[in-house]
């Protein structure tokens, strides 16, 4: 909790305050002579008055669902290659990547991302990438070729 002390200075005027529904009949109206509305900014100072917490927003859970699915690809040996996914998900949902259904070991890399490095033709097969959270899970599935390059050199 944070506490303030406000204090309000009003200018005099002829104009009567409009009745407040949050203030008992008996103070609607202010002194005779103070305008109902200040012309200026009210001062801030510090003190005794106590502003409560703003409480959290609190998002209604979701289900994963992919904003980005997986595409198919073909690479050249030697390649690097990187299939990306965006998911979205409340709480953030967690990624699992499948290599011809085989768990593949998760990095601490890019959220959203497999890097493939140095592609060789053992790396060819079915990927996937599951989302998971407390609400669900959705999947999206790409085939990757790695094809022999004949002739690679430097100039072609």
């Amino acid at each position: 909790m944070h506490t303030v002390q406000t204090t309000l200075t009003l200018k005099k005027g002829s104009r009567e305050a409009q009745p407040s529904p949050f203030l008992p009949t008996g103070r609607a109206r202010l002194a005779e002579g103070v305008s109902a509305v200040p012309t200026k900014r009210a001062r801030v100072h510090g003190g005794d008055q106590t502003v409560p917490e703003v409480p959290p927003v609190v998002e209604r859970a979701q289900a994963p669902a992919f904003l980005r699915k997986l595409k198919n690809a073909a690479i050249g040996t030697g390649c690097d290659i990187r299939l990306k996914v965006a998911v979205t998900g409340c709480p953030v949902p967690t990624l699992a990547w499948y290599k011809n259904n085989l768990c593949l070991a998760q990095e601490s890399g890019e959220y959203g991302a497999l890097w493939i490095r140095d592609c060789k033709p053992t790396d060819a097969g079915v990927y996937t990438c599951i989302a998971r959270n407390c609400v669900g899970e959705s999947h999206s599935s790409a085939v990757l070729a790695v094809l022999e390059l004949e002739g690679r050199t430097l100039g072609l």
